[in-house]
């Protein structure tokens, strides 16, 4: 009887969060809220409150409180939670490459995966009820490149077009490519302003993605005006170029050379997918 009545306050107050407008908690929520219950009534009670699809783990010890309109899925979509999971593990992030680039409607489907872009260590992929959230970590997140994008239930961190941009270059395999992604900035390109291909851009970037991004800017999607800001700004903030295959993963010798970007033109770049 003492398990369902702990059951039963638990449930009630996942109710509670809910209708106040919460879609959250963590089990050191659940212990601050019921500090009498023991750590293993606790566990027994979470386990049937996920057994229910009242509720479900999306990290280590971190849960989502499934409404009526999620019911069928048993989960909610991860723009709903995404800003809350990553501030309960304490690491910077954004969305970016598909996932962000959907957001300025350069996509040509939805993505089946949803990308997070967060420091180091690592995070491994969240894998539930059908979602996938891919952790991608690179070393510094450019706060002053991001912009916030309102949810039903918040807000989240989302990278600019042109951080957009120069990321699906950088991480281009874990993208399907970079036919894909050359497709994704040509539909991307219109939302990336002159102004913003700056010094600060630069020295946020690594250099070889500035150079392909350049080199596909002119060459591939034909958008001439921002290469040659992105050029000159290079030129003003004394960026050296280096030989840079287009493709890391491909020959380089017997390709033409660009010489503008340094670029080992390795590649044939189809942007029709």
């Amino acid at each position: 009887m003492e398990d369902l009545f702990e059951n039963k306050n638990l449930s009630s107050w996942v109710d509670k969060l809910l209708s106040y407008g919460k879609n959250s908690f963590s089990v050191d929520d659940v212990r601050k809220e019921f500090p009498a219950q023991s750590r293993v009534a606790v566990r027994s009670s979470l386990n049937r409150l996920t057994v229910k699809n009242k509720i479900i783990s999306v990290y280590k010890s971190f849960y989502l409180i499934i409404p009526p309109q999620y019911y069928s899925k048993g989960i909610l979509p991860p723009a709903l939670f995404i800003d809350k999971l990553m501030n309960y593990v304490g690491k910077p992030y954004y969305v970016g490459l598909l996932s962000s680039a959907s957001l300025y409607g350069a996509s040509h489907q939805q993505p089946q995966e949803y990308f997070v872009i967060t420091d180091f260590p690592a995070m491994r992929p969240t894998i539930k009820k059908g979602i996938i959230i891919n952790y991608i970590s690179r070393r510094i997140i450019p706060e002053f490149l991001l912009e916030t994008r309102k949810t039903d239930s918040g807000y989240i961190k989302v990278s600019s077009p042109v951080l957009t941009a120069l990321d699906l270059i950088q991480f281009e395999k874990r993208i399907g490519g970079l036919n894909r992604a050359s497709a994704v900035i040509s539909e991307l390109a219109d939302e990336i302003k002159p102004a913003n291909l700056n010094d600060d851009l630069l020295k946020a970037s690594q250099v070889k993605s500035i150079q392909r991004l350049g080199y596909i800017f002119e060459n591939v999607i034909m958008r001439k005006e921002l290469a040659d800001v992105l050029y000159e700004q290079c030129l003003k903030s004394k960026i050296v170029f280096y030989r840079t295959a287009l493709k890391n993963s491909a020959r380089l010798k017997g390709y033409k050379f660009d010489r503008k970007w340094k670029i080992i033109v390795n590649v044939k770049i189809e942007t029709e997918l």
